[in-house]
C-alpha cells in the first residue's frame, strides 16, 4: 500500500466527492467574472441579510478598487418599490456582508432596481401516516419522517409478496467447478 502523504483535495484523492463541492469548482470561473469571489454570498444571501430583504433583493457584483480584495462595491438587484427601505437599510447589509467575509470586504453598495429572481420553491415533505401494527414496533421509533416512509413502502411491498424471488435452476452450474490433480 502506498504510504504517499498528499493533499487531501487534490482532484484525484480517490475518495467520493459531494456535488456541491464540484459545482463550486466549476461555477467558480464565472462567479469571479461578475466580481464574486465566494458563490456562497449569492446562495446564502437569505442568511446574511434574511428572508424578508433577500425576497426584495439580490446581489449581482461585487467590484473591487484595482489590485485589492477589500473597500470594494456591492451591486444589488432590488424590486422598485423596496428600493427605499433596502437604501436606509444600506449600514446594516454592508455591516453583514462584511462579518460574512470576514474582513472589511464592501464599504459601499449601488442599486439597479429590477425584478430579483424567484427563489424556487421548497419540495412538500411527505405527510406522517400512522404505522400499521402488523408492520412491527420497530418503524414507530424513527424520528426522520422521509426514512420512516421509505422504510413503510419497503415492509409493506415486502409483506404483500409471495416469499423471496425464486432463480430458474436449468442444472446448469452458473460457476463451473475446477477440478485439481496435483
Amino acid at each position: 500500500m502506498s504510504k504517499r502523504k498528499g493533499n487531501e483535495d487534490s482532484p484525484r484523492s480517490c475518495r467520493p466527492r459531494a456535488a456541491g463541492e464540484l459545482v463550486g469548482d466549476i461555477g467558480g470561473q464565472s462567479f469571479k467574472r461578475f466580481g464574486f469571489i465566494q458563490s456562497s454570498i449569492v446562495s446564502r444571501w437569505p442568511e446574511i441579510v434574511g428572508e424578508r430583504y433577500a425576497k426584495a433583493s439580490s446581489p449581482e457584483s461585487i467590484k473591487f478598487p484595482s489590485g485589492k480584495k477589500a473597500g470594494g462595491a456591492l451591486t444589488l438587484l432590488v424590486d422598485g418599490a423596496h428600493a427605499p427601505l433596502i437604501q436606509h437599510l444600506t449600514p446594516m447589509i454592508i455591516e453583514r456582508v462584511n462579518r460574512f467575509f470576514g474582513y472589511a470586504a464592501v464599504n459601499r453598495i449601488v442599486f439597479r432596481q429590477g425584478k430579483p429572481p424567484a427563489t424556487p420553491a421548497r419540495p412538500e415533505r411527505p405527510t406522517l401516516r400512522p404505522v400499521p401494527k402488523e408492520l412491527g414496533e420497530g418503524l414507530r421509533e424513527i424520528a426522520d419522517p422521509e426514512l420512516r416512509s421509505c422504510l413503510e413502502s419497503l415492509a409493506a411491498q415486502i409483506a404483500a409478496s409471495s416469499g423471496p424471488p425464486l432463480l430458474a435452476n436449468d442444472g446448469d452450474d452458473p460457476i463451473p467447478a475446477i477440478n485439481r490433480s496435483n
